[in-house]
């Protein structure tokens, strides 16, 4: 465990959030693509970052909360695409019929029936919105990334051939306009981020593996 704390350069007392700092500097100065090393050391990072993670203590509970009144909508990446018609339930029973219009965005107020709810778009499918834009990741083979080629991609428009570039392949990367939210009010058409995961083969070693998943993660 002291050889763990050494690595990442912290103390026996570092809390749970200090020990993820350390780990994520380390893990940048050490990343094979980043400090012209092999990735050995990275790998003892990742290893000394999961010791002293489930060593650390629990944090400590977060304060209650306002109690749920109900005015939360949640919603999925595709409804807020594409609108439809949902049903909400308030706290004394209560049900509202709603028609959800095109292109909401995370934050936004509907008024219905007199109630006021705020737009929540959750995570869903493995896609998410960040403002206008969607993003989704998607497993590709590392010929493509290195070399640039063309790739399938499931969006809310339906299948897309999506060009990579060798610069694209490197950030790990692909930016597609105007397959984001459809604009709205003074909201843009949105664009759609695709997060480039280089797909596992079986003769990948296990310290490839882990890199790949920190660069995937990274990315986030």
């Amino acid at each position: 465990m002291e050889e763990a704390r050494t690595l990442l350069g912290v103390s026996a007392d570092a809390s749970a959030a200090e020990i993820r700092r350390a780990y994520l500097d380390a893990a940048k100065a050490s990343h094979p693509d980043t400090s012209g090393h092999g990735p050995e050391r990275f790998v003892r990072v990742m290893a000394a970052y999961r010791r002293l993670e489930q060593a650390a203590p629990p944090p400590a509970p977060a304060a209650p909360g306002p109690p749920d009144d109900g005015r939360t909508l949640s919603i999925s990446p595709l409804q807020a695409w594409s609108g439809g018609s949902v049903t909400h339930r308030l706290p004394g029973g209560r049900a509202l019929a709603i028609r959800l219009p095109v292109g909401l965005r995370q934050g936004e107020a509907l008024v219905v029936e007199g109630v006021e709810l705020r737009i929540e778009i959750r995570a869903e499918d493995g896609m998410l919105v960040r403002g206008d834009d969607l993003w989704i990741t998607v497993e590709i083979a590392s010929r493509v990334l290195e070399e640039g080629g063309r790739v399938p991609v499931i969006t809310p428009l339906g299948r897309r051939v999506l060009w990579v570039s060798r610069k694209a392949g490197e950030r790990r990367l692909l930016r597609a306009p105007g397959l984001g939210l459809p604009p709205r009010g003074d909201r843009p058409q949105g664009c759609l981020f695709v997060r480039l995961a280089p797909k596992a083969g079986p003769l990948d070693s296990a310290a490839r593996v882990l890199l790949r998943r920190f660069t995937s993660a990274w990315a986030a």
